[in-house]
């Protein structure tokens, strides 16, 4: 009887610890006093991230609570409004201080606009596990050469910002932490930045961090906290580090000193 006491205990611990860890999350989208009118400066509010175009990045499993806080009344209906609803979610109409609620369980993304109010429109983005910033690296060089770079957090990493000099990579932490657990998961693709890592936050060298590379992958586990804003991280290469315009320029340099050489010699 004391092992199979024992063993249900055990059972349970495990479901417990297994929930805690798979934990989703839920944000709000704010639809703002004003939004009813087609000249409002704009028709939702993320609380995730402070953004107002009714784009929000989540994962599989978590929830939108759509909040109307205008005068007015609302719906939020999955589709958009040239194609029109597409059966996926409707709120029907909602009056102020009222909310809806929808959980993603699939990945997609999810275009949804207000049936009185066709203007506003927005999309719910949902992916598996890690979200992501694309085309980190195409601001510099010759736009070619870009890459995605994923990331598990409770809050928000925005507007990636490419050193080659310091051959450093500066994230902004932004949003509301959405959980007490402040460690970051940060996948870099070593042909954006390679080598041994030295990492800054808010301007401090820290120590407590893991990183671990696999094949063409620099892994990065830190611990942060509620407040931290910005986070650097310095390697031994930045991407690019020899674009191909850089190629280019080179190779007319190369020529023009053969030529200059050549000429040289048959004045002597």
């Amino acid at each position: 009887m004391n092992y199979l006491f024992l063993i249900g205990a055990l059972f349970l611990i495990s479901i417990s610890a297994t929930s805690f860890a798979y934990a989703q999350s839920t944000y709000d989208v704010k639809i703002p006093t004003g939004a009813a009118s087609p000249d409002a400066p704009y028709f939702w509010q993320s609380v995730k991230d402070g953004s107002t175009d009714g784009h929000v990045d989540i994962l599989v499993g978590d929830t939108i609570t759509w909040k109307n806080a205008d005068t007015a009344t609302h719906t939020v209906t999955s589709g958009t409004a040239t194609d029109g609803p597409d059966g996926l979610f409707d709120s029907g109409l909602f009056a102020p201080g009222q909310s809806f609620s929808f959980t993603y369980d699939d990945i997609g993304d999810y275009p949804y606009y207000c049936i009185v109010h066709p203007w506003m429109e927005g999309t719910i983005f949902v992916t598996a596990g890690y979200s992501i910033i694309p085309n980190v690296g195409k601001s510099i060089g010759d736009g070619n050469t870009h890459f995605d770079v994923e990331y598990k957090f409770n809050r928000l990493l925005a507007n990636p910002e490419i050193n080659q000099d310091q051959k450093s990579i500066t994230f902004e932490i932004v949003g509301q932490s959405q959980s007490d657990d402040h460690s970051l998961e940060l996948r870099l693709p070593s042909k954006l930045i390679d080598g041994n890592f030295i990492l800054w936050v808010d301007g401090e060298k820290i120590s407590d961090y893991e990183q671990v590379k696999e094949g063409d992958l620099n892994t990065l586990f830190i611990e942060l906290t509620k407040d931290s804003k910005i986070l650097t991280i310095t390697g031994t290469s930045i991407v690019p580090e020899f674009g191909s315009m850089a190629m280019i320029i080179f190779g007319i340099s190369i020529v023009s000193m053969l030529v200059l050489s050549q000429k040289n010699r048959i004045k002597f």
